[in-house]
Formats: structure tokens, C-alpha cells, sequence
């Protein structure tokens, strides 16, 4: 790896100010123990993650017939946490940057700490953000994951989200993991509607696509402006000067100082965690629908009463749309009217008639079986996907009929649809698991090029103790805000940017050469991810 003070081959420049006399210890120390203890880790987390696989097909009765789907899902599994790992020492090393360079934790210590709240921050995660970003992907895909083009789904997205990450890593550039999915994610989808004969912008939900877009843009602004903000304010109100005085030397901070940044490093770790971790989660799931829907495609955990819950909201969802639907009639299978409206959002005259003769098919399932756990083997697929089908059209016909809907059928049908989602978007334990085991492992190592980034090539002073609080504080609010909503934002641009907020704010002075970097790389991450996935899907769906 290349000495801190020299710049990376294509890179960033090096600092146009000296900072080698306060610079951290980066290297630390290397031990074989720790490097036994790190294998082992990997090791007792794959072999939790292929006991629990085993386990769950095996609750459900289902013999194996044929190794080929889970030598698949095997692979699928490994990329997706892959994506993870990198996602860990990518973007997390934003969070450390602050603690390392104002000496308040040794940098070992330091990513130590981070990873477990990483780890941490993904067991408590919510969900919303892992189906928000599923929300994008072509709905025909998500209905066929299991076949070939789901699986080149899978693969592009994730390879070109690795690629493209691993790339601005060598490069030191802290570019976005969540803008990089989310253009690979695009990029599939447009592939897939040209491949079909459609016009490339019918291959996303442009909607969705459209708000995590201005939560994407919107972030580093607002990180930028309310860093500087926050800074100006603590010194208006805290007047002591050790708190906006740069590190001596190598020394730690004084107690409170430290504590109030090693506070705010746990923040903004925790909630990366929740936030980023909940992406692969969402595509693991995917990919476990699409080579073991016997187990992943319907949750079997619900309680009976939910499904109590369900036959009532579904008589009053099949109501409200039947009404709708008066004067129309269709004969046969609804299913490709309604997957036609999700696909175009345009509504036609069979839309609403197929969409209620769904919703009542779908009751009489459940009603059928009585609980979803008791769903045969070969039907759990179907029911799915026509659960799933019902939900997006919901979504959608709330969105797009809305003033013609009254509060109560809204009431309604958001009811009915948290029913759906409640059988069909669920996150099993092993999987958060496996998901914080590699988002935490991943941001103990490589860590080093983003942290001299962010530490070193934003501002020309070194970073003092009070800028370093207030943009770790404004990142762990605003990630933790965007969680609540399940929006995913980026860490690395709230972070990166509440940096250069506090050295403006500061008049501490900006580089301008790692700035125009930074910009660059958040302009060119969403059309080359997009061109890498979109290319990698054509390519893809020939072999499979």
C-alpha cells in the first residue's frame, strides 16, 4: 500500500497543506492472532448461514432433489455479502475518520469499535430501506426471480455495484455505495425493457426511483450547510478554546472532548449500519425467493391472528375496487392486466376488474389453507407473487387515483397492503446476521485510503475537535432520519461533505483539487454503474 503522503495512482492529490506532525498511526500493528480470530469469524458465520438455509428447507418438508439451485444460491449469497464487505471498508471509514485524526481513538481501536456498532446497527434495523430499494427493480423480474433473467438480475446489479465501489477505493475517492446500487439497479431495469421491446424508461419505477434520488442529492447539501451551521453555533455558545483548537501533536483530547467524538463516531456507525446494511438484505432475499421459494417466499412465522386481519382487510380492499371496477368485465386470468398497469402505470379498462378478481383469489387462498405456513409446496410461489403483484398495485393506484379515493378507502387499503406486505417482506434472523457480520468485518479492513481522504484532502488545517462533532453529529441525524422514512442515503456524501461544511464555515480553507474529485465521482457513479449492470444484464441473461 502506498505511503499516506504520497497520492494514489490516478487519485487524489496530495495535501496542499503539511500535516504530516499530527497525522495518526495508521499502520498499526498487524498480529496473527487477530488475523485467526478474523478467519474464524468468517468461517462460524458461513456455517451459521448454511445451517440456517438447511434448517428452514428442512422445517418445511422439502426434499432435495438437485444441487444445482443452491450451488446458485451458494454463489449469490457469497457476491451479496461481498457487496457488504466492500459496502463495510468503503463507506464506513467516513465514520472513523474524525476519531483517528483528532486522536481520539487509535485507529485499530477505532474501526474495532466501529464495525461492532455497524454490526449492531444492522441486527436493529427496521426493513423499510432493504423493500425500498426492491421497489426499483422491474416487477416482472421480482415475479420471475427464480428464472434465469432473475438470476442475471441479481448478478449484474451486485457485480457492478462491486466493481464500481472497489474502483473509487483504490482511487481514495469516498464515493456512494447506495448511489452506486441504485444505479446499478437502473441500469438493469432499462436493460431488460430495451431487451423486451419497450422504451427504457418503462423499466423503472421513476417514481421511487425519483424520491431516493432527491434524498441521495439533497443529503450532502444539507450536510454541508448544517455542519457549518452547527459549528458556527457551538461557538457562539461553548466558549472554551481547547474545543476548536487543532490536536497537539499526537495527544488525545481532553476527557470530554473525547468522549463527545467518540460518541458521535458510535452515532454515525450505528446507523450506517442500519441504513446500508438493509441493501443486501433486500437483495438476499431476493435471491433466496428465486432458488428456495418453499422456504423465503411466504413469512410461515405469521400468528394466526394476522391472518385473521387478512380476510378482513381483503373483503374491504376487494370492495372498495370492485366499486371501481362497475361496468367492466373480464373472463380469465387477471394476472397480466394487472401486471401491465404496474409495469406502465396506465390504467385501462380491465385494470380495476382484474385487479379486484386478484384481491378476492388471493383471499380465497388464504382462506383455503387457513394459515400461510399451511400453503403446499407448489402453490407458495404463485400465492407470492400474487401478493406481491396486489401490493405494487395498491401502491400504485393510491398514488395515481388519489383524489379520487377518500381518506377512509385509502385507510383501507393502506390496510389491506400492510397486510401483504406483512406475508411476503420479511427478514429472517440469520439473515440480518450474516448481513452485520459482513458490513462489520468489512470495516476493519481497507479502511485506510477513504480515512486519509477525509481526514487529510478536504480541508487545508487539520481537522480540530469541534468540526470533527459537528459533522459526525449531522451525518448520524440525517442517516438516522432517512432510516426512519426508508430512504437510503449516502455516509459517505453526508460526511464527506459536513467536512468541508465545518472548513468553510471555519474559513479554514478548502482543496479544491480533492473537491472537483469527489464531485466527479458523484457524477459519474450513477451512468457507469448503470452502463456496467445494464451491460453485465444482457450478458448475463444469455448464459442463464
Amino acid at each position: 500500500m502506498s505511503s499516506p503522503s504520497n497520492s494514489l495512482p490516478g487519485g487524489i492529490a496530495p495535501p496542499e497543506s503539511a500535516l504530516i506532525h499530527g497525522r495518526p498511526n495508521l499502520d498499526g500493528s498487524r498480529s496473527v492472532l487477530v488475523a485467526v480470530v478474523f478467519t474464524a469469524a468468517i468461517a462460524a458465520a458461513l456455517a451459521y448461514v448454511g445451517y440456517s438455509i438447511y434448517a428452514d428447507i428442512d422445517a418445511t418438508g422439502v426434499r432435495i432433489t438437485t444441487y444445482l439451485p443452491y450451488i446458485l444460491l451458494f454463489v449469490a449469497l457469497v457476491i451479496a455479502l461481498g457487496f457488504e464487505f466492500v459496502n463495510g471498508f468503503h463507506d464506513t471509514a467516513n465514520a472513523v475518520a474524525t476519531v483517528i485524526y483528532t486522536h481520539s481513538l487509535p485507529a485499530n481501536v477505532a474501526v474495532v469499535w466501529s464495525g461492532f456498532f455497524n454490526f449492531l446497527g444492522v441486527l436493529l434495523s427496521s426493513g423499510a430501506v432493504a423493500f425500498g430499494i426492491v421497489s426499483l427493480l422491474p416487477v416482472e423480474l421480482i415475479l420471475q426471480v427464480g428464472s434465469g433473467a432473475g438470476f442475471a438480475m441479481v448478478f449484474a446489479l451486485l457485480i457492478a455495484a462491486i466493481l464500481w465501489n472497489l474502483g473509487t477505493w483504490y482511487l481514495g475517492l469516498p464515493a456512494s455505495s447506495s448511489h452506486t446500487l441504485i444505479g446499478s439497479i437502473i441500469g438493469v431495469g432499462v436493460a431488460n425493457a430495451l431487451l423486451h421491446g419497450r422504451s427504457g424508461t418503462s423499466g423503472v419505477d421513476w417514481t421511487k426511483a425519483t424520491e431516493i434520488g432527491w434524498s441521495l442529492l439533497l443529503s450532502p447539501v444539507f450536510g454541508f450547510m448544517a455542519a457549518g451551521a452547527l459549528l458556527l453555533a457551538l461557538k457562539f455558545v461553548v466558549r472554551n478554546p481547547a474545543l476548536y483548537a487543532e490536536p497537539k501533536g499526537k495527544e488525545p483530547p481532553p476527557w470530554w472532548i473525547r468522549g463527545v467524538l467518540i460518541a458521535t463516531c458510535t452515532g454515525v456507525s450505528f446507523a450506517h449500519g442500519s441504513n446500508d446494511g438493509q441493501k443486501g438484505m433486500g437483495l438476499i432475499m431476493l435471491i433466496l425467493i428465486g432458488t428456495v421459494p418453499t422456504a423465503y417466499a411466504l413469512n410461515r412465522a405469521l400468528p394466526d391472528s394476522s391472518v385473521a386481519t387478512f380476510r378482513t382487510v381483503s373483503q374491504a380492499a376487494s370492495d372498495i375496487v370492485a366499486q371501481k371496477a362497475a361496468g367492466y368485465s373480464i373472463i380469465g386470468d387477471p394476472r397480466p392486466a394487472v401486471t401491465a398497469y404496474v409495469a406502465a402505470r396506465k390504467i385501462e379498462g380491465g385494470t380495476y376488474p382484474s385487479l379486484s378478481i386478484l384481491i378476492k383469489q388471493i383471499g380465497e387462498q388464504v382462506e383455503r389453507y387457513g394459515t400461510l405456513a399451511r400453503v403446499p409446496t407448489e402453490a407458495v410461489g404463485n400465492t407470492r407473487n400474487d401478493m406481491y403483484l396486489a401490493s405494487e398495485a395498491i401502491r400504485f393506484l393510491m398514488k395515481d387515483k388519489e383524489s379520487e379515493l377518500s381518506s377512509a378507502e385509502v385507510g383501507t387499503l393502506n390496510a389491506y397492503k400492510k397486510s401483504l406486505d406483512e406475508a411476503t417482506r420479511f427478514i429472517p434472523l440469520w439473515v440480518k446476521v450474516a448481513v452485520a457480520v459482513a458490513l462489520g468485518l468489512g470495516t476493519m479492513v481497507g479502511w485506510k485510503r477513504i480515512v486519509i481522504t477525509v481526514g487529510e484532502k478536504i480541508g487545508k488545517t487539520h481537522l480540530t475537535y469541534a468540526q470533527g462533532a459537528s459533522a459526525e453529529l449531522v451525518a448520524a441525524g440525517t442517516i438516522g432520519a432517512a432510516d426512519m422514512f426508508g430512504l437510503p442515503v449516502s455516509t459517505t456524501h453526508v460526511l464527506s461533505s459536513g467536512v468541508a461544511g465545518t472548513m468553510a464555515a471555519n474559513r479554514s480553507g478548502l482543496q479544491l483539487s480533492t473537491l472537483r474529485s469527489l464531485a466527479l465521482a458523484w457524477v459519474l457513479t450513477l451512468p457507469v454503474s448503470m452502463i456496467l449492470s445494464g451491460t453485465l444484464y444482457v450478458l448475463l441473461a444469455q448464459v442463464f
